[in-house]
């Protein structure tokens, strides 16, 4: 190859290829000691919520054990999917990860244009948190001892209450247009921008009750701001284990959970892929995460990566199928 180069530019020729031969390890040690430089994490909902409750713990540790800072990127509305559009487009460089939830496998079946698409975009890395829904009321606003009594007054005053959500489209709305359905009732929907906002309303008596994650609840609920009357599913929350569930108040097919994982944009190093699974796992597997998460009544599932990727297509379904039954629409 260098026969037909002059021998006054031989030598310099060689040169530079050695000098580029040996970056060459250099470029693939810093792939293997991800990260190198800030990461960001684009949490499509305003601070406040339950995205939130797991982001910011989950971001200390991983700041804690690399070294290196895991930036939340707040960028709310459109029910999480602007957010989630942003992280679609963004730079497949490692450094951009998205921290989704449940609310991304409802929104296909609610959004008629959506700027991304959830399965060839954005690709799944670890599954955070899962979280069980709470029927929550103001204790001012909706004076009940139990949810019997609850019931018993929705059931005789139509449109009487009202429910705040993270907005049209999410696991909030979808919860509460799924209760309606089973339990032959109904209240009107009050969709905000984030669960944040909706929850800071409810405790400020602007709405009356909301079909909530337990994990941005929870707080809440301790300090007697609300009131939890139900916790979703076939067993009571270790958390709180005086509210009762779903199951035993004759709700068997109430099973709604709020949970959260982490994607990231399609093109993304397979290399920078698996670092990222690693480091995320051990954040959230460190004692002070495990505290906050039982705290919160929430678990880390601690799935591979094909049993998330298989867990979404059966939410998508699954959401899919209770929009059309329960006729939910944008408000």
């Amino acid at each position: 190859m260098t026969d037909c180069i002059p021998s006054g530019q031989r030598r310099g020729f060689i040169k530079a290829m050695a000098a580029v031969a040996g970056t060459m390890p250099l470029w693939a040690h810093a792939q293997s000691t991800w990260p190198s430089k800030p990461v960001t994490l684009v949490v499509p909902f305003p601070a406040g919520g339950g995205t939130d409750a797991f982001a910011r713990p989950m971001s200390a540790q991983f700041s804690k054990l690399t070294g290196k800072q895991l930036i939340i990127d707040n960028r709310g509305g459109a029910g999480g999917t602007l957010g989630a559009g942003i992280a679609a487009k963004s730079a497949p460089d490692g450094y951009n990860l998205f921290m989704g939830a449940v609310h991304h496998t409802i929104a296909p079946s609610m959004y008629p244009r959506l700027d991304y698409d959830l399965e060839r975009d954005l690709i799944p890395l670890i599954l955070v948190a899962n979280v069980p829904q709470v029927v929550v009321v103001n204790p001012k606003k909706v004076d009940v001892p139990d949810f019997k009594a609850f019931l018993e007054f929705v059931k005789k005053n139509p449109g009487r209450l009202n429910y705040g959500s993270a907005g049209g489209g999410t696991s909030h709305h979808l919860a509460g247009e799924l209760f309606k359905l089973q339990t032959k009732t109904f209240i009107t929907h009050i969709p905000y921008r984030g669960a944040g906002p909706a929850l800071q309303d409810l405790i400020a008596g602007n709405v009356d009750m909301m079909f909530d994650g337990l994990g941005s609840s929870a707080a809440h609920i301790k300090g007697g701001r609300i009131k939890a009357l139900m916790v979703s599913g076939a067993k009571r929350n270790p958390a709180f284990p005086d509210v009762p569930c779903s199951a035993e108040l004759g709700l068997p097919d109430y099973t709604v959970s709020t949970w959260y994982g982490v994607w990231a944009p399609k093109g993304t190093p397979a290399d920078a892929q698996a670092r990222a699974i690693e480091e995320i796992r051990r954040s959230c597997l460190t004692d002070e995460a495990k505290a906050v998460w039982a705290s919160q009544g929430a678990e880390f599932p601690n799935l591979t990566t094909t049993q998330f990727d298989a867990f979404i297509k059966k939410e998508l379904a699954k959401w899919s199928q209770v929009v059309k039954s329960s006729g939910a629409k944008l408000d």
